[in-house]
């Protein structure tokens, strides 16, 4: 028998751990973009909402119900025009220019909709996580 010598340290379990898959770019969009939504709702007071604008054009504003992402490099926003339509707009992430708007909540009794809490990552939208929002 082979006796443990004090000046032998003892020997550690150490645990192993799964390869660690790396993020895409679409990804890393994604999850810093729902960490500035987040950031950005909290600065809201109880009349404001959550909107974005789109730096390519005067298409409007999009209330924004959904983030999404496809690998590797496509971000998707979900939500509706100032007329109720459901919109999606489709970008890849090396054109990416979000403008996040405070504008008026739609509903007076209703209270102020915030997605920030909602958005996971990984989450590909649609109130059901598959596109089927209505």
């Amino acid at each position: 028998m082979v006796k443990a010598d004090e000046k032998t340290p003892a020997r550690k379990a150490v645990a192993s751990k799964a390869p660690v898959r790396p993020k895409s770019p679409a990804e890393w969009a994604h999850d810093r973009l729902v960490a500035c939504i987040r950031q950005f709702e909290a600065t809201l007071d109880a009349k404001q909402e959550i909107a974005m604008g789109f730096a390519s054009d005067d298409s409007g504003v999009i209330r924004i119900e959904g983030l999404g992402y496809f690998d590797p490099d496509i971000i998707t926003f979900y939500g509706r025009d100032e007329n109720g339509a459901k919109t999606q707009l489709i970008q890849h992430v090396t054109q990416l220019s979000v403008t996040l708007r405070a504008v008026p909540k739609e509903t007076e009794a209703e209270p102020p909709r915030r997605i920030g809490f909602q958005l996971d990552a990984g989450w590909l939208g649609g109130d059901s996580g598959d596109g089927s929002a209505g």
